[in-house]
């Protein structure tokens, strides 16, 4: 559904804009909130309201008598804000996330199919570096049968 990388600002504000495509999705799929929390890797989560509850489901099925899973559960519900873009398709960002992803002026906003991932522009620049000599590798892993 979401696909993409895109350099985008946060406006004096706190807020964001989603990109075109993102906001064209949006309106096609009826889309009218989302749900933003404290994601993997310092980033942020932005996920459509259907998908939010399928992740929910997943989630509250761990157990609570499991230290991680307590942990994990604090962690990423505490965190999460319900969102409606506004008529612009612009998200106000809470000052805790931002602090938690490091969002200054310039972000980057990525789709990641059921989801859209908020990046500081450094911290996803250092991600990609990193990651990127290991894409096939990984595929190989993941993807062996």
């Amino acid at each position: 559904m979401f696909y993409g990388e895109y350099s985008h600002l946060i406006d004096r504000k706190g807020r964001i804009i989603l990109p075109a495509k993102f906001r064209q999705i949006v309106k096609e799929k009826g889309i009218k909130r989302f749900y933003l929390t404290r994601g993997l890797d310092r980033c942020l989560f932005l996920f459509p309201e259907e998908e939010w509850h399928a992740q929910e489901e997943k989630f509250k099925s761990l157990s609570f008598t499991h230290s991680e899973s307590r942990k994990f559960n604090r962690l990423y519900f505490s965190g999460a804000q319900e969102v409606i873009p506004d008529f612009q398709g612009r998200i106000l960002i809470p000052q805790y996330l931002k602090e938690f992803a490091e969002l200054k002026k310039e972000i980057v906003i990525i789709g990641v199919s059921n989801r859209i991932e908020i990046w500081s522009k450094a911290l996803w620049k250092e991600f990609y570096e990193n990651s990127r000599p290991y894409f096939e590798e990984t595929a190989e892993k993941l993807l062996e049968q």
